[in-house]
């Protein structure tokens, strides 16, 4: 009788402290999480393009965001900061390491050159590279990692971009030196009233940015499509186009290049194009069992 009583004693006394334990544990998780959005409110995104990976995917592996887009576009400072490494690495290619003053690190990985230096003073927005495919890395794209103190080997701070950005999806366009798209821009770069179309419409579709000197005949032959049908696709009256205007291209794959779709397969990409596996494999530095996902780029010739 004395045993159950002290057992009854016992949980009243225990229940409240695991309350408040588990109460102050949710306040501590929330605290942290704003936190970081007070810390880095003021971030815009590197690079224009398309996600094509996020954060801990490839069994919690992947510990940053993968943006993918052309050959050759600017890659910017997300905030102002210090350059801490400008090197050309094995895994990485040609990488830069940026301490902010806030503490963060960030890491812009398999650029296509590199346009500052070690302990360079650098603005936000300013231009650090070019995106490219350099290191181990299947196709054109941005590897952008963010660090809650500094880069480490086994990468112990790094934190999942969307915790700055807010949560987007693969598939998803960002605009550089931009804060947060996601609240305007959906998957493909259409409005979010209309981002919730079929799936395969969204596939189908991707954005091109006018660079100068571009006509839009000379897009069309990119990406090997009449010029009425981008016309009509952007409800276009005339051709005339100028330096920086969005244009959504259907059907759209630049030549040269195969944007994975949800079930590709590396054999069926091969002979979907009418490639050789073993040439595939080549030009895209892949092994039979390399993984491929969507949105992701692969060269085809």
């Amino acid at each position: 009788m004395i045993f159950v009583y002290a057992r009854r004693l016992l949980t009243v006394f225990l229940m409240p402290i695991c309350v408040y334990v588990m109460f102050f544990s949710v306040i501590v998780a929330k605290a942290e999480g704003d936190k970081v959005s007070e810390e880095t409110g003021y971030w815009t995104f590197p690079v224009e393009g398309m996600i094509t990976d996020s954060y801990g995917t490839r069994s919690g592996g992947h510990k940053g965001m993968d943006i993918g887009g052309e050959i050759g576009s600017p890659v910017y400072s997300v905030a102002k900061g210090k350059v801490t490494k400008s090197y050309l690495s094995r895994s990485y290619g040609h990488v830069v390491f940026i301490r902010h003053e806030n503490g963060y690190e960030t890491v812009y990985a398999h650029l296509e050159n590199r346009l500052v230096k070690e302990q360079q003073e650098i603005a936000q927005g300013e231009q650090v590279g070019r995106l490219g495919n350099t290191g181990r890395s299947t196709g054109a794209h941005l590897h952008f990692e963010i660090h809650r103190g500094e880069w480490t080997i086994d990468k112990k701070n790094a934190i999942d971009p969307y915790r700055v950005f807010g949560h987007g999806e693969v598939g998803q366009l960002v605009f550089a030196k931009e804060k947060d798209p996601f609240e305007a821009v959906g998957v493909a770069g259409l409005p979010k009233s209309e981002s919730d179309e079929s799936g395969s419409e969204r596939k189908n579709k991707v954005t091109h940015v006018v660079q100068k000197g571009e006509t839009l005949w000379g897009i069309s032959q990119k990406y090997d499509l009449p010029v009425e049908d981008i016309m009509v696709e952007n409800a276009l009256e005339s051709p005339n186009i100028v330096i920086n205007q969005k244009l959504l291209i259907p059907a759209a794959s630049p030549k040269g290049q195969y944007i994975v779709k949800q079930g590709d397969t590396l054999y069926s990409i091969s002979m979907s194009q009418g490639i050789d596996m073993d040439e595939l494999f080549a030009w895209n530095d892949l092994k039979p069992e390399s993984d491929i996902y969507p949105q992701q780029v692969l060269k085809v010739e």
